[in-house]
């Protein structure tokens, strides 16, 4: 499993720190490791298929028992049906050899499908449901042709009554006739009641064996999850349903654990190899709905991988989060009176404090204006990007300036730059999104998404870049950066963009950034009733 590198790296220096997952710049010898992956997989035409159709890949570098400089490869999931392949390193633990215990599960789970299966389809269940809907049919039309029958002789007794005829056998005639109608009510819903106590029973049957089938699933999926048994740094051992039990789902998602990055981390302590770096790569074709950018650099997954490389990195010096370990610098006020503020971000501030301690506006603010109590922050910029933002001195300013964005009565643009030529030079861009709900905080353009609607127009080309401005006509976390990276969008990513981008290339320390600036806001003062217009200029 170990490979040594066919390339020279005598003049690489070795990086002093493991790579922080989540966020990261590929070192040089990842870089080198991930090529020859790539030169591998072009031999194994047979998988070629497979892997055009698009698969995650990972490269570890370890130093071995006396120096020596190598590195592992894995993949995440499973490749030509199998988890067992020469050149990569093996599965934590093998979902498609698993012992007697998931066979003996597995058959009696497809035990109750087949019983529900029968149950669903059978004869019995049929003849049931039809005989239920056949007697709600007979019902309906005795009521309605009695209703009718009634509907005459009202009409005849209201002549009868016109030319002169006692009234008191009129009425007996009308109480007869509502007696007939309760009756029949009657009689047709205990028929229907009957009908529908039978095929109520079987429903019964299958809603149970549906939640034992439900139990016995996830019980199987927990004790598969309990053969995971993942190794740190230390050498401590925590399996997948120890390391997601404090997290907000509370048990380990379907995948976890077989991503590449866990995997050659296991493989590492195991063979007491000291891990170097580590970068994943994607090959082939963007996912349906997703962004991926072929032989790109990307970070590690927070859904599924984010628990469980915080419990394998424990032991390792590791590189800080370089999105923490920056200080941003200070907002610049560009409008001020006794109800608003509107200030510039600057990259690399949060617009409200967060869990990484990582300084806010909402921080600042508080410190700046200490004798506000009511909420400030009207709207929120993604901490990458820079630009306006508008803060409220009092709650009813704070309301009325949300209320406008709820309305979509501010206008908002961005200026960006994107990579490559962008024609044609102004458009529209309608793509549904929703929240990758194992990969947070990426999106994904999915059908069942919110509407997301950009209009964009280009400003300039430059050096094989295009300057972009964008008007969001919704606003959806991340929008404008999945609108610009998608294939059915502008199929450009933003310069800087370690999201959707082509590379893992946003390092602050560097001077690299997203190129995404709110550089235009207009909205109405709620106080004066003044449009007003802010205007701001990109560093980029």
């Amino acid at each position: 499993m170990l490979h040594r590198f066919s390339h020279d790296i005598s003049n690489i220096e070795q990086p002093k720190l493991f790579t922080w997952p989540f966020h990261y710049v590929p070192h040089p010898l990842a870089v080198i490791a991930a090529e020859e992956v790539q030169e591998y997989l072009a031999t194994r035409t047979e998988w070629s298929a497979e892997i055009a159709l698009g698969k995650m890949f990972g490269v570890l570098i370890v130093e071995v028992a006396g120096g020596e400089i190598g590195f592992l490869a894995a993949f995440s999931g499973n490749l030509a049906q199998s988890n067992n392949h020469e050149y990569f390193v093996p599965p934590i633990y093998d979902m498609l050899q698993p012992g007697d215990f998931f066979r003996r599960g597995e058959a009696e789970i497809t035990a109750i499908n087949q019983h529900i299966a029968e149950l669903t389809r059978g004869e019995a269940y049929t003849s049931v449901k039809l005989n239920l809907e056949q007697t709600k049919a007979d019902a309906e039309k005795q009521l309605s042709e009695f209703k009718r029958v009634v509907a005459e002789r009202k009409a005849e007794r209201d002549r009868r009554r016109a030319e002169g005829e006692n009234s008191d056998i009129l009425i007996l005639e009308s109480q007869r006739d509502n007696a007939d109608m309760q009756r029949l009510k009657r009689l047709l819903k205990e028929n229907i009641a009957k009908s529908q106590e039978s095929f109520d029973k079987l429903n019964t049957k299958i809603a149970e064996l549906k939640h034992e089938r439900q139990q016995r699933s996830a019980a199987l999926q927990n004790q598969i999850f309990e053969q995971f048994r993942i190794l740190n740094g230390r050498g401590e051992i925590k399996d997948l349903c120890e390391l997601f039990a404090p997290t907000a789902q509370g048990v380990p998602p379907a995948g976890a654990g077989e991503c590449a990055a866990p995997k050659l981390l296991q493989y590492a302590f195991l063979k007491g190899y000291k891990p170097i770096a580590m970068a994943e790569f994607w090959q082939g074709a963007s996912p349906r709905g997703e962004v991926r950018h072929h032989r790109a650099f990307y970070p590690a997954c927070i859904g599924k991988c984010k628990p469980i490389l915080m419990h394998m990195l424990e032991g390792l010096d590791v590189e800080p989060n370089p999105l923490e370990a920056i200080a941003p610098a200070e907002p610049h006020i560009l409008f001020e009176d006794s109800d608003i503020i509107v200030i510039d971000k600057p990259c690399g501030m949060l617009s409200v404090e967060g869990k990484s301690g990582v300084r806010s506006v909402e921080q600042w603010a508080k410190e700046r204006y200490p004798n506000i109590d009511s909420p400030m922050i009207v709207h929120r910029l993604d901490q990458s990007t820079s630009g306006i933002l508008v803060l409220a001195k009092d709650k009813e300013i704070h309301k009325a300036l949300q209320e406008q964005f709820i309305k979509h009565t501010i206008s908002k643009r961005y200026t960006a730059i994107v990579e490559g030529i962008i024609t044609p030079n102004e458009g529209k861009i309608e793509l549904p999104m929703r929240l990758d709900y194992d990969n947070r905080p990426r999106q994904i353009v999915a059908e069942d998404g919110k509407s997301a609607i950009t209009e964009y127009r280009v400003i300039a080309h430059e050096n094989n870049l295009t300057r972009v401005e964008f008007t969001p006509i919704t606003g959806r976390t991340h929008q404008l950066r999945l609108h610009s990276a998608h294939h059915r969008g502008l199929n450009a990513p933003i310069v800087g963009d370690n999201i959707y981008g082509r590379e893992c290339n946003t390092d602050l320390k560097d001077g690299h950034r997203l190129c995404l600036h709110a550089s235009r806001l207009e909205f109405t003062h709620p106080a004066t009733g003044e449009r007003i217009t802010i205007n701001s200029t990109p560093e980029f």
